[in-house]
């Protein structure tokens, strides 16, 4: 079978967890935030003053540090998810007698 066609059935990654699933979506809705926040800071700004500028940037943190996270975890899910699709497959087929 040529490698191809080997790394085309291979699984790309695990199944979404529920916590993990929770994390991309909380990534995805803050930088929505960011971006509706930075494209309308001069209403912002008008309507609370300076702490628009503190608000991005907690915005910047919030991404900053969840973003980290939730590519370790989800690589650690998906390399043991792999680890066990190997074993798995690495295991003699019973047959029945």
């Amino acid at each position: 079978m040529p490698l191809w066609l080997d790394l085309l059935r291979t699984p790309m990654a695990a199944p979404e967890t529920r916590v993990l699933k929770s994390m991309r979506m909380t990534i995805l809705v803050a930088c929505g935030l960011l971006v509706g926040s930075i494209a309308a800071l001069a209403p912002l700004r008008a309507a609370i003053g300076n702490v628009a500028g503190g608000m991005i940037a907690a915005e910047l943190l919030v991404i900053a540090v969840l973003v980290p996270i939730y590519v370790v975890t989800k690589n650690r899910a998906d390399n043991r998810y792999l680890d066990e699709l190997g074993e798995a497959s690495d295991r003699p087929a019973e047959t029945a007698s």
